[in-house]
């Protein structure tokens, strides 16, 4: 967020200061306000159309957005019109505000065309709520909704930047490779664990990691089949594997942590 809403930089001071970070891409998704990005220096980064759809309910992320779409009462109307603009829509901080619970667990599940949910949101790690949203992941996935788990920012002020965020699988840098890998779930979430490597090969998922200190393997309604302490795992899904997901997430030093997307099982031949 910028000043165009409730940020403390101006959109291009905000750009200058994550270019500084090192990063190589950047979406400003201001509340109820579309931020042109023709006219601003994206200082090498690829910058990345976006509004947060704030008034009369849930928070919507509006990614790759060509126009200023919303707000209304009637969200899945909202989700429904940015799908028909191009773009695409993730729900904001689930477990944000003091009753843990800034979206109903009912609407993440009645509503249809969302991309997925913030599963970690930065901001939420010093205001109210509970910034990790892995328990709504978890009960979407275990329900057999395909929905993808992003880590934001939210940055609002200087402490925000840099402290969640999503690395993407793109053959370029450029806003529709980079979008498209992000709405197709190419990409693993971090706060600061760096996956080197993720492969598939029949029923068996390998995951190579830089820094981590121990991964987890979670499926449905957040069980938790297989544990190791190392900076790499190898899972083979067992034959009577009743569920139909795995994922793993990595935790690292100082908290730190990184999730892969979901991996759906189809046992057929």
């Amino acid at each position: 967020h910028t000043t165009q809403s409730d940020g403390n930089l101006s959109p291009q001071k905000t750009i200058e200061a994550y270019a500084a970070l090192g990063y190589d891409f950047l979406m400003i998704s201001d509340h109820d306000h579309f931020t042109p990005t023709v006219d601003l220096d994206a200082c090498g980064m690829v910058l990345i159309p976006g509004n947060e759809i704030t008034a009369y309910g849930p928070h919507l992320l509006h990614v790759c957005a060509h126009r200023f779409i919303g707000p209304e009462r009637d969200r899945q109307r909202m989700i429904d019109d940015i799908s028909a603009d191009g773009g695409f829509s993730i729900v904001c901080h689930p477990n944000w505000a003091e009753d843990f619970n800034h979206c109903d667990q009912a609407f993440l599940e009645k509503w249809t065309g969302y991309a997925g949910i913030e599963i970690c949101n930065g901001v939420t790690m010093r205001a109210e709520g509970y910034a990790y949203a892995t328990d709504r992941w978890d009960r979407l996935l275990g329900a057999g909704r395909h929905v993808w788990g992003y880590a934001t920012d939210d940055n609002h002020e200087d402490g925000d930047r840099g402290n969640a965020w999503c690395v993407v699988q793109a053959e370029t840098r450029n806003v529709g490779r980079v979008t498209r890998a992000l709405r197709e779930g190419r990409f693993y979430a971090s706060t600061g664990v760096v996956i080197e490597r993720i492969e598939v090969d029949g029923l068996t998922v390998k995951v190579k990691t830089e820094n981590a200190q121990c991964l987890h393997v979670y499926t449905s309604h957040g069980r938790r089949p297989a544990r190791i302490v190392d900076s790499a795992l190898e899972f083979t899904v067992p034959e009577d594997f009743p569920y139909g997901y795995i994922r793993i997430e990595a935790y690292g030093p100082a908290d730190t942590r990184a999730w892969t997307q979901p991996f759906f099982i189809d046992k057929r031949d």
